[in-house]
């Protein structure tokens, strides 16, 4: 019984010091980002109170941190703007494509310097519907085309890969169809092209619907981090980061030079990133530059997202950390490369720690007789508090999520990341089930995510097409879980040691939050 005892102790310690190194490799980019604030300071002005570039050429100051941009060239001249292509590669989005559409024929962009070309692999009633957006924006005078495909192979990958060959521009700019540009948006990324190692500029994105439930506040509160200490803390230490699949522009050349668009991983978007910076060219994030997008409103949605990125992370770290590791990159570079690659792995040690944790519970009197001090699980409490300083700093200090009343921004902060915690614990059993398999090379579709159009607390997506209609076994197993924790937060009484109970009751209420909306949001 000693060696059982001793074995899950052990098993515990080594994902508890996995996520401590995570956590820690986050605080660095956390030291990067604020570094790089204090030396160039920025502010985010409001769109009103934006410089309004009117041609695009040769940018001025431009920051580590890409604040604004000003360009003065000829307006008229209109052979001075690069032609760029906006692909919009899509798959049954019957209730956001036409936004998405309209949005982008609002680029404020000389209307013959640019095609949109809507590459379109559905197979329900959005066929009709993009054609008929198609020739209403031709009779407009529009360079705009539905692309379709005989055979959808390799899903979005395959899309970009076999639209670039009707593409006839310099630049790519691309968007999933939950996104809804600004009219600025060419305006604001193609000059920092003018740097000819800029392979790719990417802006942040919004959330339209951000305050629609918890489901969606609790997603925008990650995203925040990704999207300022992440991005931009790479950026600022020189190393590498990632085109977010959307709301980014593309040099064609780097595209070329990089491989194309490869569809052997769920995530093409950082895999085609990794090789383009190991050819030498730079990803440019615009802090500063949003691109409003809608978030899944329905858990289902959302763990079908998650699993595509979590399985696409470890394919696509299993893809090219051998080439990482023989490139020419600094020791440093390549840590954190690694880090950035293996990052969706971390849920399999949250899992792993969440598991152990309770036959611990019932083991660590022994263990303590045997001179084992329950303290030392202390020192693992640094991991926790980088990731409040991260999301603190991300949700609360960045300028582009500041909120003006900043003392109810912190009130909620105080109750909204507990919560996030606990779903995102509540999570590890479906992401680890998909990073497992995407280290074990098992290949499955591009599963979607679906949108619904939903912007306020009004709008609504049940009795919506494209809702998941299956339970799955990941879900009974999510159910199981909660009763798994809760049995071990009554334990804690039972052996009068609570060292747990508040990771274990955070875990069931993970777990039970994470099964009830599955259950809820199922198709009926």
């Amino acid at each position: 019984m000693t060696a059982i005892a001793f074995l899950v102790l052990g098993l515990y310690t080594v994902a508890l010091l996995y996520i401590t190194i995570y956590c820690v490799m986050q605080f660095n980019l956390l030291y990067f980002y604020k570094r790089g604030r204090r030396s160039t300071p920025e502010m985010i002005m409001t769109e009103q109170e934006q410089p309004m570039p009117v041609a695009v050429a040769a940018a001025a100051e431009q920051s580590t941190t890409g604040t604004g941009t000003t360009i003065t060239l000829a307006e008229n001249d209109s052979e001075s703007y690069p032609f760029v292509t906006v692909q919009l590669p899509i798959y049954n989005e019957m209730y956001v494509i036409e936004r998405l559409i309209d949005a982008v024929a609002e680029f404020d962009y000389p209307k013959d310097r640019y095609e949109i070309h809507i590459l379109d692999d559905s197979t329900d009633e959005t066929l009709d519907i993009v054609a008929a957006k198609v020739q209403e924006y031709k009779a407009k005078g529009y360079n705009i085309e539905q692309v379709t495909r005989e055979v959808r192979q390799g899903f979005k990958a395959g899309a970009l890969r076999d639209g670039m060959e009707v593409a006839k521009g310099e630049f790519m700019a691309i968007f999933d169809a939950d996104f809804v540009p600004k009219r600025d948006f060419l305006l604001r990324t193609l000059p920092f092209f003018e740097d000819e190692k800029v392979g790719v500029v990417q802006t942040r994105w919004e959330h339209i619907n951000q305050n629609y439930s918890l489901l969606t506040r609790l997603q925008a509160l990650q995203l925040n981090v990704h999207f300022t200490v992440e991005q931009v803390g790479r950026m600022n230490g020189e190393h590498m980061l990632q085109f977010n699949g959307t709301a980014g522009v593309w040099r064609r050349k780097t595209i070329e030079d990089a491989g194309g668009w490869e569809a052997d991983t769920l995530t093409e978007d950082l895999d085609l990133s990794i090789r383009a910076q190991l050819k030498g060219y730079t990803i440019r994030f615009l802090e500063n530059v949003g691109s409003p997008a809608e978030l899944p409103a329905e858990m289902n949605s959302f763990k079908s997202q998650q699993f595509r990125w979590m399985k696409g992370g470890a394919e696509t770290a299993k893809k090219m950390l051998p080439t990482v590791w023989r490139s020419n990159l600094s020791l440093n570079h390549k840590v954190h490369a690694t880090s950035h690659l293996l990052a969706s792995s971390v849920f399999v040690f949250v899992f792993a720690a969440g598991l152990f944790s309770v036959p611990l519970l019932f083991f660590l009197s022994d263990l303590i007789e045997l001179g084992f001090s329950k303290n030392f699980f202390a020192y693992f409490l640094v991991g926790l508090l980088s990731i409040i300083a991260i999301y603190y700093v991300a949700n609360i200090q960045s300028p582009a999520n500041q909120e003006k009343n900043f003392g109810k921004a912190v009130l909620k902060f105080i109750v909204l990341f507990p919560l996030f915690l606990s779903l995102s614990m509540g999570l590890s059993l479906h992401n680890t089930v998909a990073v497992l398999e995407g280290y074990r090379g098992k290949k499955s579709p591009f599963v979607r995510t679906p949108k619904f159009n939903i912007k306020s607390i009004t709008d609504s997506f049940k009795k919506q097409n494209y809702l998941t209609e299956k339970l799955t076994w990941t879900t009974i197993g999510e159910g199981l879980l909660a009763l798994y924790f809760l049995a071990a937060v009554a334990g804690a009484f039972y052996v009068q040691n609570t060292t747990f109970i508040a990771f274990h009751a955070l875990l069931a209420i993970g777990y039970g939050t994470i099964f009830g909306y599955s259950i809820r949001h199922l198709r009926a």
